[in-house]
């Protein structure tokens, strides 16, 4: 009979990956709708978001404008969403959100 060893557990729990606050700002050119951008962002890509700002326009159905979001993610989660934008054509771009705490 094999038992788990319950050291290994513990260590697959330990891992995690470091997490970054990013604000990240999306060109909507009329490709994409932006209410299912905001829907595959968190849906198909499992990221919460906030929205920072947004100035959508709506013409003939179709978003333009810009949104920016805060979100926290993982080098890997980002370089997925990355890529999904850049081949639907949106333009976006990232700053590290940094937030001075106080003791």
């Amino acid at each position: 009979m094999i038992t788990p060893n319950p050291s290994v557990q513990v260590l697959h729990n330990r891992i995690s990956l470091a997490k970054k606050e990013l604000i990240l700002e999306i060109e909507l050119n009329g490709k994409m709708k932006f209410e299912h951008l905001m829907n595959t962002i968190y849906n198909q890509f499992g990221i919460c978001h906030r929205v920072l700002s947004a100035n959508v326009e709506y013409v003939n159905g179709r978003s333009f404008g810009s949104v920016q979001l805060y979100i926290n993610v993982t080098s890997e989660e980002y370089q997925e969403l990355e890529f999904f934008l850049n081949k639907n054509k949106l333009l976006n771009t990232t700053v590290e959100y940094l937030c001075r705490k106080y003791f």
